[in-house]
């Protein structure tokens, strides 16, 4: 039987309504990755809470130790769920994420969070590349309006240009439904 791991990234209380860094959908977003945490707390699934601060000075948005760095209480970890520490886009680099998966003979991995276009674009891709075999529940993952060139790219098409490309070659992407009644 496969180990199974959910990974949530950088849901995290900045991307909220208030935050310094809100994104465009996250109140549904979030409540549908706590609908997966669910599923994989019933299901025994190993439970992986990511999370960022940045390491610079004066950062935009997940400053260490403030508030808007803490997990939203959404999707709060519960005694014997991991948690992982980031620095980078990536939640594999420079992290224990990998080890803490292979030490627990994890070969599929679910990711949700944020954002769609960075971390979650980021660490989908890493752990195919890994070789494991990757799920991404899209509706339980948010992205922002991204300027290009002076035009401003609405967050939906951000988010859908992402969750196509990984589609492509990099994992299954479905929506939590589909997600909740597989199996």
């Amino acid at each position: 039987m496969a180990g199974k791991a959910l990974i949530l990234i950088d849901i995290q209380k900045d991307y909220f309504p208030g935050g310094k860094w809100e994104l465009h959908g996250i109140e549904q977003s979030s409540d549908n990755a706590s609908r997966v945490l669910e599923r994989a707390r019933k299901d025994g699934d190993l439970v992986v809470h990511v999370h960022h601060e940045f390491q610079i000075d004066s950062p935009p948005f997940f400053e260490p130790g403030s508030d808007g760095a803490s997990l939203h209480p959404k999707v709060e970890p519960k005694e014997g769920e991991f948690k992982v520490l980031k620095h980078n886009v990536n939640a594999f680099r420079e992290t224990n994420l990998k080890a803490l998966l292979d030490e627990n003979n994890i070969t599929d991995v679910t990711i949700v969070g944020d954002m769609s276009h960075m971390c979650i674009d980021a660490a989908a891709r890493a752990a195919a590349d890994f070789g494991y075999s990757v799920t991404v529940v899209e509706d339980a993952c948010s992205s922002k309006d991204l300027d290009f060139n002076g035009e401003t790219v609405p967050a939906t098409e951000v988010h859908k240009a992402y969750m196509s490309a990984l589609a492509f070659a990099y994992g299954n992407v479905v929506k939590t439904d589909e997600y909740l009644t597989k199996d």
